[in-house]
């Protein structure tokens, strides 16, 4: 049965079949070969609607329609002028001006592919005129949009908490210092970067006047993310209701306040927000009867204690793990790696006295760098279509970046602080 399995849902991923339909091809085999007239088939038709009737799912239709009213409504060009009055003046000043932007707006979209839609149509050609090179422009937003599913709201940290039964809450906050560490790490590479190759900031006029006014002009987008994680953090509402509360403030401020939204506009977004949910639900139905036959075959048990039979040092193990998902999130998304590979990783890191939440952390932090690698890296394949640079030029410009978004997943692992200090400050279960 194991076998039919796995070497069935190999064929269909290699012969590019989406993720979702080779999953649930892969158990209809398994049924109909080994449970033949049985009602274990129904199993799979049960998880399909089951899976998708959970209410903190129901957060990921509602914090990609953030996102994609966000980009529609003139609150994506607010936010970069905050970032660009924050780091604009330093060498390479519009490149680290990117990557902040990029870490206020996945504080409100939660998806890496929408970051790099919404900000690399405004920021790429604004950094080609200031003579960065199409390749590096895009590479630094592509990199930078890695951030979103990091910093909450974040929607494979959802994924991952209904699949591993933790908390959503303690997911969100858990991210934050290892999200804004990945930022921290691109805005150094970029600034050694530009000095090298002479890529100037801008002057600054006003200092840090300056900033604060710019801050205030944003101050509709900026409140966003504020209501939304301070409203889930405080305890106003679930990271469901804050996704709802979000999508009415985009609404509401997109129309009323910069008077960019039109019936088109808002039609156009919940058409984008709806096929994306239904994606990732498809692939969390399939994936949830996967992790049923898994379980009944008793795999996860058998990988845990064939690994601890080869090593029992946690720090080889881990190590193991972590290139296991680097290599596979260059080829299946990262939401599909999550539901993958949840049930098998996450009883040996357990075992191992690794935090459930910690794991799901610096898991997510990995599969993102699949979004810029190929053949998969989602996040390449939107920004060379921004920046119409050759393909070769995003992936030789964007290595530099990858090693800095490795480096921050290593001192997350290495210093567990980084991602469990505010959890345990706000008294959740890490």
């Amino acid at each position: 049965m194991t076998t039919i399995l796995f070497i069935s849902l190999l064929v269909l991923i290699i012969l590019s079949v989406p993720v979702a339909i080779a999953m649930a091809f892969s158990c209809a085999l398994v049924f109909v070969s080994y449970y033949p007239g049985s009602p274990m088939i129904q199993l799979l038709a049960q998880s399909m609607i089951s899976t998708s009737d959970s209410f903190p799912l129901m957060a990921i239709p509602f914090f990609m329609l953030v996102g994609t009213l966000m980009s529609r409504s003139g609150l994506a060009e607010e936010i970069i002028a905050v970032g660009d009055a924050i780091t604009g003046s330093m060498p390479g000043g519009l490149g680290a001006s990117s990557i902040v932007a990029c870490m206020i707006f996945a504080a409100i979209s939660g998806s890496g592919p929408a970051v790099v839609a919404a900000l690399g149509v405004i920021l790429v050609p604004a950094m080609v005129k200031r003579d960065y090179s199409p390749g590096y422009a895009g590479s630094v937003v592509a990199a930078g949009a890695t951030i979103g599913p990091v910093i909450p709201p974040s929607i494979p940290m959802i994924v991952y908490s209904v699949i591993a039964g933790t908390s959503v809450v303690s997911m969100f906050a858990a991210g934050i210092g290892p999200g804004v560490l990945m930022g921290l790490m691109l805005i150094l590479v970029n600034n050694f970067i530009a000095k090298k190759r002479k890529y100037k900031g801008k002057e600054r006029v006003g200092g840090k006047l300056w900033v604060l006014q710019q801050c205030w002009q944003a101050k509709w987008a900026l409140f966003l993310p504020i209501l939304i994680l301070g409203g889930i953090y405080g305890g106003a509402f679930t990271p469901t209701e804050a996704a709802v509360v979000g999508s009415f403030y985009a609404l509401v401020v997109g129309k009323f306040v910069y008077r960019q939204l039109n019936f088109n506009k808002v039609f156009e977004a919940c058409v984008e927000a709806g096929v994306l949910s239904c994606l990732s639900m498809f692939i969390l139905g399939g994936a949830t009867t996967f992790g049923r036959l898994l379980t009944i075959q008793r795999i996860p048990q058998s990988l845990a204690q064939g690994m601890l039979s080869m090593t029992d040092s946690p720090i080889i193990i881990i190590t193991l793990i972590m290139v296991f998902l680097l290599i596979t999130g260059m080829f299946i998304d990262t939401i599909s790696n999550i539901v993958l590979f949840t049930p098998l990783f996450l009883p040996i890191v357990v075992s191992l006295g690794f935090s459930p939440v910690l794991f799901g952390v610096v898991m997510t932090m990995n599969l993102c760098l699949g979004m810029i690698t190929p053949p998969v890296g989602v996040n390449l394949y939107v920004a060379q279509g921004i920046s119409r640079a050759p393909f070769e030029s995003l992936i030789k410009e964007v290595f530099p970046l990858i090693l800095a978004l490795a480096a921050a997943i290593i001192l997350t692992l290495i210093f567990p602080q980084i991602s469990l200090f505010l959890p345990k400050l706000m008294g959740q279960m890490i």
